[in-house]
């Protein structure tokens, strides 16, 4: 069993200049963004869902991305919108955002 009931990962990697990868797309703003989001819904914490940052996921090419366990969610996200609704639809409600899923 899961010490959370959902642990996220945001690929924050940083390649050399020119190299495609995650914080190129703003992915360490968006983290920043989805923890205090988490946090200020009250959904922080044990049991509940834990936000971290990740090095390279290994799919650079559809970033930024994340992925949700223990449900084994892939996410790609541009914007803030995007964290919102992950948030809402997927850590409150349970249902994965297939229009962001890859």
């Amino acid at each position: 069993m899961s010490f959370f009931d959902k642990h996220v990962f945001i690929c924050c990697n940083q390649r050399a200049e020119g190299e495609s990868c995650c914080n190129n797309h703003g992915s360490s703003e968006l983290l920043s963004y989805m923890k205090d989001k988490v946090k200020a819904q009250g959904l922080a914490g044990d049991g509940k869902i834990r936000v971290n940052k990740a090095g390279c996921l290994g799919r650079c090419d559809d970033g930024p991305v994340m992925v949700v366990y223990p449900q084994e969610t892939w996410y790609t996200f541009i914007d803030k919108e995007d964290i919102d609704e992950i948030v809402s639809e997927h850590m409150v409600n349970g249902r994965v955002v297939e229009r962001l899923k890859i």
